[in-house]
């Protein structure tokens, strides 16, 4: 998997064209110029997501209703794919070789990770963050899993709003039960394909995981499920069965649910010690890097081929001693693309790279 192009029309301040090299691009300049623009719109062509904003419509430049990006991927020697996302007000659009396609079939096009400053809300932050670490890449390998999941979160807000209304109509046991009954159903078996999903994810993790950090701890993690100690998980759709009958009364008192995968975590430890609660800011930021790296390697297991790897502001995160060995480590593998705003980075490491100067949203080839 190669980006072999990316053009982009206003794009927050973004236009023009970046022609990408094979391996490592850096893109130098000040703080402000669009360094982080650039990774942005590739992230955007690759999954379909920001990782700046949930909500795509603000990537359009101010004053415009339109903005575009292409890219041209060579998926190998003799195919190459081009492919388009669109962003228009609320709506969004993605296209191959100028078909449309849903984001289901879009999703395998290309794919990418990215290591910034706010993905180390997957070890410091909530729950929600490791949630949507491990269902993000289970859904680069496997894109329908992207159904399962939007399924999932619909059934569970539809859940919600009929236990905030019973609650708030005072409605009998009885009667909630009956309304609550296929919403549970559907839940149960959703739970379980993704409780199956992400258990075996963790173990793939786990087979190709580095467990020493940079200074030498041990790193582990664990998929926890939030049914844990309640019965046997190996039979999921039965204990999960179980818990919402017994857990029925409760839900109706707080007025949401209370039992489902949208609960479960993933336990990060170093040394035996939680990671979020006792790691310092080094060890969080290492073991982050671990745990992308291993998502790449898992990635290659099943894809044999590597997603684009994207570092941003790379050095306010690691010193250059780091920096160094992940660049090796990840050569003749990704095609990385590296973002700084010290022109001493690509000096020191951009003998063999493309370096770009970016100045005003423009990417010029140094």
């Amino acid at each position: 998997m190669l980006l072999e192009s990316i053009e982009v029309e206003k794009f927050r301040n973004l236009d023009g064209k970046l022609p990408c090299c094979i391996g490592l691009n850096i893109l130098v300049g000040d703080n402000g110029h669009g360094k982080t623009n650039w990774l942005e719109a590739i992230h955007v062509l690759a999954t379909t997501r920001s990782f700046k904003t949930a909500k795509l419509q603000e990537t359009i430049r101010f004053g415009e209703e339109l903005a575009i990006i292409r890219g041209r991927v060579e998926q190998s020697e003799d195919i190459h794919r081009d492919l388009q996302a669109a962003l228009q007000g609320n709506m969004k659009s993605f296209t191959v070789n100028g078909k449309r396609e849903t984001i289901q079939r879009y999703l395998g096009q290309l794919h990418a990770v990215i290591f910034n400053a706010d993905e180390l809300e997957i070890v410091r932050g909530q729950p929600e963050n490791r949630r949507k670490f491990l269902d993000g890449a289970i859904v680069s390998i496997y894109p329908p899993f992207v159904q399962t999941l939007l399924d999932y979160s619909r059934i569970v807000k539809q859940k919600n709003a009929l236990l905030a209304a019973a609650r708030e109509n005072d409605d009998s046991i009885e009667k909630t039960a009956e309304l609550l009954g296929p919403w549970n159903d559907q839940l149960t078996k959703l739970a379980s394909r993704i409780h199956k999903a992400r258990v075996r994810f963790v173990e793939r993790l786990n087979e190709v995981l580095e467990k020493k950090l940079f200074a030498g701890e041990e790193l582990s993690i664990r998929y926890l499920s939030s049914l844990e100690g309640k019965g046997d998980l190996a039979d999921y759709e039965a204990l999960i069965t179980e818990r919402l009958n017994l857990r029925l009364q409760a839900e109706i008192a707080v007025g949401y649910s209370l039992v489902g995968t949208h609960r479960d975590d993933l336990e990060i430890l170093f040394d035996g010690h939680d990671l979020r609660k006792f790691g310092s800011a080094g060890q969080q930021r290492s073991a982050l890097l671990l745990l992308l790296l291993a998502n790449l390697s898992v990635y290659h297991s099943q894809r044999q081929e590597y997603p684009l790897f994207l570092l941003d502001d790379i050095d306010a995160e690691l010193d250059y001693k780091r920096i160094g060995h992940l660049l090796e480590f990840l050569r003749n593998k990704t095609q990385t693309f590296v973002t700084t705003s010290k022109e001493s980075f690509a000096k020191q490491f951009g003998i063999d790279a493309q370096v770009f100067m970016i100045e005003n949203g423009e990417a010029q080839i140094l």
